[in-house]
Order: structure tokens, then C-alpha cells, then sequence
């Protein structure tokens, strides 16, 4: 068993007090997800643009469960997949990016210079409305924040820059997107933000779920008053997202595994 044992190589030497202090964020977010229930074993990838870097964001090395990633095991990159820096996993252990990760994440980067933050998952629950002809029903406050979701067919395994292209103009200028019989996707200028938002979205796919699961008719809010709800919810209207909530959790994965930090 000791052949797989991961032996990470400290990078806190190795970078800027300010990329080390994106690594960390990055890699507390890892951590939620996989503790809210939002991962998937290897798959799927959150990335962060490093300060002062426009053209390099940081990634999970694909290979590495969420619950056992570290600041020093994330990956840079650059919008062209080239490695800028990783650690040595030690061993006989290599991890590398994975490909469908840099696709969907530098396109983002890319074309959003105001998103910091990219999490794309594949729950249960947003696979289940994802695949869903209705999509994401505005049916409780929560869901309301979501009304103008952007939503992009599915075209298979997202491994072909051409996709990039569409993916970009379905997000539009949104926050949050719905990849057809795939899975959840949000976009924040922090780390904090993005969380947010795919913490509330995941919560909106579960609740419409349990709703439509009861078969009985839903209860509708005039159009007018779900107009009026996402509009309390935008930037300027009220606090910046993750503000306030962000430090919390970073006092909750820090009672979870303050390895995280390493």
C-alpha cells in the first residue's frame, strides 16, 4: 500500500504570501464541498485565479480525492494547460490536470477577468435537474436568487476547445450555469462567493426534487415577486456574497482537518 502513499512536497516556499494564501482558501474549499456532500471521488474541479497572475489559475491535481487535498497539492496553470508549478507527490505518484477541468475552467477564466473562482460538481441532485426538460423551477426564496440560470447542452465529455466557445455565452454575465444531463457550475470573484452560490444552488436542486417527489401541485409565486426576489439578491443590492459566511467555514474546516492548510 505504500506505493500509493502521497508524500507532497511543501510549496509554501515556493510562491507569493499572496498565491499561498489563494492555496489555502482553494484548498478549504475542497474540503467543504467534499463535506457537504457536493463531490465526486476524483472527478470534476474547483479552480482560483492567482493574484497578480491574470493568466494563471490554480486547479486539483486529478487523481486526489476532495477530502485530501492540501494547499501544496494544488496545481498552476496556465490558460493553456501548460503546468507552471506542482509539487512532488512522492512515491510512484504523478497526478496531472484533467483536461476536461482545464477546458471549462480557462475558458471562464478567461473570458470573466472578474471571476476569481470556478466550482463545477456532479450531485445527485443537480445531475437529476440537469437532466429535466424544466430545469430549475423559481419555487422557493432560495431558487428565486437563480431565475436568470444560464443553461448549456450537453456535446459529451467536455474535452474539445471548440465547446468552449458556447459554454462561455451560455454562462453570459451569470453567476451560475446548468450543464445539460451533466451536473452545476458557478462562478464567483472570490472563493467565498462562488461557495455561496453552489451551496444555495445544490440546496435548490434538493428542495425542488422533494417538492416534485410529493405529486402534488406546486405552489406558484407571481411574477412579479420572483423579479423583485433576484433582484435583492445581485451585487450592489445587498452585502457581496461570502463575506461574512466565508470565515466561518474556514473555522469549520479548520475543526474538520486543519490539514488543508499544509
Amino acid at each position: 500500500m505504500t506505493r500509493y502513499q502521497l508524500n507532497i512536497s511543501p510549496m509554501r516556499s515556493r510562491v507569493s504570501d499572496l498565491e499561498w494564501d489563494a492555496r489555502v482558501d482553494l484548498a478549504a474549499c475542497y474540503r467543504l464541498i467534499a463535506h457537504y456532500g457536493m463531490s465526486d471521488m476524483v472527478a470534476n474541479h474547483i479552480s482560483m485565479r492567482v493574484p497578480g497572475e491574470p493568466d494563471a489559475f490554480l486547479i486539483n491535481a486529478y487523481g486526489m480525492l476532495y477530502e485530501e487535498i492540501t494547499a501544496s497539492s494544488l496545481l498552476k496553470i496556465d490558460h493553456h494547460g501548460n503546468i507552471l508549478s506542482k509539487p512532488d507527490f512522492g512515491g510512484n505518484v504523478d497526478y496531472g490536470v484533467n483536461k476536461a477541468g482545464f477546458v471549462i475552467h480557462s475558458a471562464i477564466h478567461e473570458a470573466r477577468p472578474e471571476v476569481d473562482c470556478v466550482i463545477h460538481t456532479h450531485t445527485w441532485a443537480g445531475m437529476a435537474i440537469s437532466s429535466l426538460e424544466c430545469g430549475l423551477l423559481p419555487i422557493n426564496q432560495t431558487s428565486m436568487r437563480f431565475l436568470k440560470i444560464g443553461y448549456h447542452e450537453y456535446q459529451g465529455v467536455v474535452l474539445d476547445l471548440s465547446e468552449q466557445q458556447s459554454l462561455i455565452g451560455d454562462l453570459g454575465e451569470n453567476e451560475a450555469l446548468i450543464l445539460r444531463n451533466h451536473g452545476l457550475l458557478t462562478a464567483g470573484r472570490s472563493v467565498g462567493e462562488a461557495f455561496n452560490w453552489m451551496h444555495r444552488l445544490e440546496v435548490s436542486c434538493r428542495a425542488q426534487l422533494a417538492a416534485m417527489a410529493c405529486n402534488t401541485p406546486l405552489h406558484p409565486v407571481p411574477e412579479e415577486v420572483r423579479a423583485a426576489t433576484y433582484r435583492q439578491y445581485q451585487p450592489g443590492t445587498r452585502r457581496p456574497y461570502g463575506l461574512m459566511e466565508w470565515a466561518a467555514l474556514l473555522r469549520l474546516a479548520d475543526r474538520l482537518d486543519p490539514s488543508y492548510a499544509s
